[in-house]
């Protein structure tokens, strides 16, 4: 019988030679693919120990290190639910998720063991566990006793695999049930569409300086890497000198707009020091094209964006545009954006409510975006349903106006949001950041936007500030500005 444990495929790529170098820290250390599949065994032996239920979620909020990474393919190897927690999030946020969630395991840093362990205790859980970035912590501590020999779980394809808490932009967060199924799709269409070299065609290398509490950390660069038998030199923290020092030694990069930002800032970043690499991809928030030109001129090599992606729709997915009432729209017309395929999730964990919500009776995913899809089945998306600003009937979109606010002289960034008015319902609100050294005035800007736009897309207002509110993926948060500016009109 076929097992569908993700873990599976991974180990099944692995190189013949185990003790090849799978990941090179930053520190100079080096993991085998042998030290991956015994460590991996013995963390996944450990979680048998305990006597967990079937489904356990082993929720995990530790700062970055290959022992983290091994605990994450040691929970899909035993058949658990692994469950991602952001290091930045403090006491009210960790009490949400863990009753939430109701985890069995919660592995925590010595630092917050304290405060985390009474958390976890109050709510029920059993298991509570530390593990540091230094090799240390009471797991490893109780591993080291298990054995390094491990039958995989087996898996069918709808098991869940990990549970994703959303970054909660608009009310409390939702867990987005992953399973086994969908991220070996994604992983594995990801492989073909990249063109990920195998070891034979010279292999691929790549630079892992990403969180991974987070998709784009934890499975779209770790699936890529380990399902293609790759090496990764893994940095725990983002620093743009070691990055840069390592670049000529990978051939593939991962990172969100900020990481491309500052590595811009550095002078040692050079078309030499990008000389072997193929391929730079962005993910997780917007990048302005400004940081995409500038990364053109100095290294020779375009970023692929894959937030918010315009194109054609992934092998297998299925995509669709309709309208308000449910109705499929004809081609060229603006709707929201419905997906389907096996790589969507399958719904939100004890939502049953809020799945219904987003998800169509035939099984697409209302994906919250906006766009439209032309002849040819080329998708382009202009903005997110949330942000939809509808001003005296008629729609604006946030993304395009501010495509506008960009490319005016001085404007770093800007962001457009509704906020409530009298007359019209809703109207725009600018929030432009200048560029070091220019001086903005927020009346000149809203007058050069007059020449270009119809009237009501022109903002009402335009405020001039240092910086944008931000989540830790550095994508802009909306939510609140949209509350910061919601009483101007009255």
């Amino acid at each position: 019988m076929h097992n569908h444990n993700l873990f599976a495929a991974l180990r099944a790529a692995f190189p013949a030679d185990l003790d090849s170098v799978a990941v090179e820290t930053g520190s100079g250390l080096h993991y085998s693919w042998r030290d991956l599949e015994r460590s991996s065994a013995m963390l996944a032996n450990l979680l048998h120990s305990l006597d967990l239920p079937a489904g356990a979620r082993i929720a995990v909020q530790v700062e970055k290190s290959v022992e983290a990474m091994a605990l994450y393919l040691a929970t899909l190897r035993a058949g658990y639910v692994f469950l991602p927690l952001n290091t930045a999030y403090q006491s009210a946020e960790i009490e949400y998720f863990i009753s939430n969630a109701e985890p069995a395991v919660v592995v925590c840093s010595s630092a917050n063991f304290g405060w985390v362990s009474k958390i976890a205790f109050r709510a029920g859980t059993q298991n509570v566990f530390t593990l540091d970035d230094d090799r240390s912590g009471s797991l490893l501590a109780r591993a080291a006793h298990c054995s390094d020999q491990h039958q995989v779980a087996v898996m069918q394809p709808d098991d869940l695999a990990a549970i994703v808490y959303t970054s909660g932009t608009t009310g409390r967060s939702k867990g987005a049930m992953l399973s086994h199924g969908n991220l070996l799709s994604n992983a594995q269409v990801l492989k073909d569409y990249w063109g990920w070299r195998t070891p034979e065609q010279g292999g691929d290398v790549l630079i892992h300086a990403l969180p991974i509490f987070h998709v784009h950390g934890l499975f779209v660069a770790i699936h890529g890497a380990l399902l293609n038998g790759s090496k990764m030199i893994w940095l725990d923290k983002f620093d743009p000198k070691k990055v840069i020092d390592k670049l000529p030694e990978a051939t593939i990069f991962m990172g969100v707009p900020t990481l491309y930002v500052r590595l811009l800032a550095e002078p040692g970043l050079s078309r030499d020091a990008c000389r072997n690499l193929r391929l730079f991809i962005s993910g997780s928030a917007p990048l302005l094209i400004d940081t995409f030109e500038a990364w053109t001129q100095r290294t020779g090599h375009t970023i692929l964006e894959r937030y918010g992606m315009s194109g054609f729709a992934l092998p297998g997915v299925s995509l669709r545009v309709q309208g308000e009432g449910g109705q499929r729209l004809p081609t060229g017309e603006i709707g929201g954006i419905q997906v389907t395929g096996p790589n969507v999730f399958s719904g939100y964990w004890r939502m049953p409510e809020k799945t219904a919500e987003e998800f169509t009776a035939d099984c697409y995913f209302k994906t919250g975006d906006v766009g439209q899809i032309d002849a040819d089945g080329y998708i382009t998306i202009v903005g997110r349903s949330k942000d939809l600003i509808i001003s005296g009937g008629y729609n604006v979109y946030p993304a395009e106006v501010e495509g506008y606010l960009n490319a005016l002289p001085g404007v770093a960034e800007s962001a457009l949001v509704g906020v409530p008015h009298p007359d019209f319902g809703e109207v725009g609100v600018a929030v432009v950041i200048a560029r070091p050294g220019a001086a903005l005035d927020a009346g000149q800007l809203v007058a050069s936007l007059k020449a270009q736009l119809a009237n009501f897309k022109i903002p009402k207002q335009c405020f001039v500030v240092n910086e944008l509110p931000r989540n830790t993926m550095g994508k802009v948060q909306k939510n609140l500005l949209r509350d910061q500016y919601k009483g101007l009109f009255g």
